[in-house]
C-alpha cells in the first residue's frame, strides 16, 4: 500500500487537508465504507465546502458533513474525519492536516 498523497484540497477557512493512497483504501475497502467508490469528488467537496466542527474530546479532530441529494442507499451526508496536526519541515512547524476516515450517513 501506498502513504502517497492522492489528493489536497482547501477548506472554506483556508486549511489545507490532505487524502493519502493508503486513507483512500481504506475508507473504500469491502469492509468499510465500499459505498465510495464512485463518490471522491463529494467528498473533496466535503472538505471544501462542509461545515466543520471540533470534536470535544480530540481538539485535533474535526468533523466535515455535507448534505448531498446523490448518494446511494438513502444516505444524505457525508461526514470525513479530519486530524489536525503538525509536522517539522526546515526547522519550522509546518500545518499537517490530512484525512483519517469518511463515511455516508442517512440524517446528519
Amino acid at each position: 500500500m501506498s502513504t502517497s498523497i492522492r489528493w489536497e484540497t482547501y477548506d472554506r477557512y483556508g486549511n489545507s487537508v490532505y487524502l493519502t493512497q493508503e486513507r483512500w483504501e481504506h475508507i473504500i475497502s469491502p469492509e468499510n465504507h465500499p459505498e465510495f467508490t464512485d463518490y471522491e469528488q463529494e467528498l473533496q467537496e466535503t472538505i471544501r465546502q462542509g461545515i466543520r466542527k471540533q470534536d470535544s474530546v480530540n481538539p485535533q479532530k474535526y468533523r466535515y458533513s455535507k448534505a448531498f441529494s446523490n448518494l446511494p442507499m438513502d444516505n444524505t451526508y457525508i461526514i470525513a474525519i479530519v486530524l489536525y496536526r503538525y509536522r517539522e519541515e526546515a526547522g519550522e512547524l509546518k500545518p499537517n492536516n490530512y484525512l483519517v476516515t469518511a463515511y455516508q450517513v442517512e440524517k446528519y
